[in-house]
């Protein structure tokens, strides 16, 4: 009797030992990998361009420490706004990398998410830069049918300033410019947006710059220059906006 015990306690003693000797070898599972957020920051609104087309817009949802990370799509598919960015995001992915992302929102609010930031790249399309564009031809001759760079007419004023500070190209003539553009009312108005003068919007034939304050920058009899919008001799009929600079 005495001797089964001993072979008894042996036994379990030998099966102890194995047990925790397998488990000590026995490979150590991690986790499932997820995405988690190390730093969102806040950034003032700044403008930006498309980068690398092949780059994508991102959705992200969930908990810091376990953010999912959905695609929307490549860049190349909403051609090439001004994107305007309000954040920006450092994520640890999944495969142990770390990517930073901006938030962007499209300058006609229909698209928004996130980016990574190696996709896009600061816009010179601010109201600044197409200011500061517009004035350095303050002073010049006004002369009917010039596009610059030296003389002017109004609407070759304008197709000038905008192509150099905006690389974008208005049509020739203000009316054209009038038609193609987004219309915006006197009360939503920005830095920026053209404002347009005439007997009505179908008999166009003025076009300026709108500077805020009630003022504008165009070329007209006297030259290029800075002046009221609001006076007896100028009838404004409407604004257009061909660039949003969310001034």
């Amino acid at each position: 009797m005495k001797q089964r015990l001993i072979v008894l306690i042996v036994a379990i003693v030998g099966l102890t030992v194995g047990l925790t000797v397998g488990l000590l070898h026995a490979p150590a599972v991690e986790a499932q990998a997820t995405n988690r957020v190390i730093t969102t920051t806040s950034v003032t609104k700044t403008a930006y361009l498309t980068k690398n087309s092949q780059g994508g817009l991102y959705q992200m949802s969930g908990p810091a420490n376990n953010t999912k990370i959905k695609s929307l799509g490549k860049l190349q598919r909403y051609g090439n706004p001004t994107w305007f960015v309000t954040k920006q995001r450092q994520v640890r992915l999944a495969n142990r990398t770390t990517a930073k992302y901006a938030y962007v929102t499209s300058a006609n609010n229909r698209v928004k998410g996130w980016v990574k930031t190696g996709s896009i790249k600061k816009s010179t399309r601010s109201f600044t830069n197409l200011y500061n564009v517009a004035k350095s031809k303050l002073g010049h001759r006004y002369v009917y049918g010039a596009v610059g760079p030296n003389t002017f007419d109004c609407s070759g004023y304008t197709k000038y300033v905008f192509k150099q500070a905006a690389q974008t190209n208005l049509p020739r003539v203000a009316q054209a410019q009038y038609r193609q553009y987004r219309k915006i009312s006197k009360q939503r108005a920005q830095k920026g947006d053209l404002v347009f003068f005439g007997s009505n919007t179908g008999s166009i034939s003025h076009v300026g710059i709108y500077v805020g304050g009630g003022k504008m920058i165009d070329a007209q009899d006297n030259g290029v220059k800075n002046e009221k919008i609001y006076v007896p001799w100028w009838h404004a009929v409407g604004y257009c906006r061909p660039v949003n600079f969310g001034a």
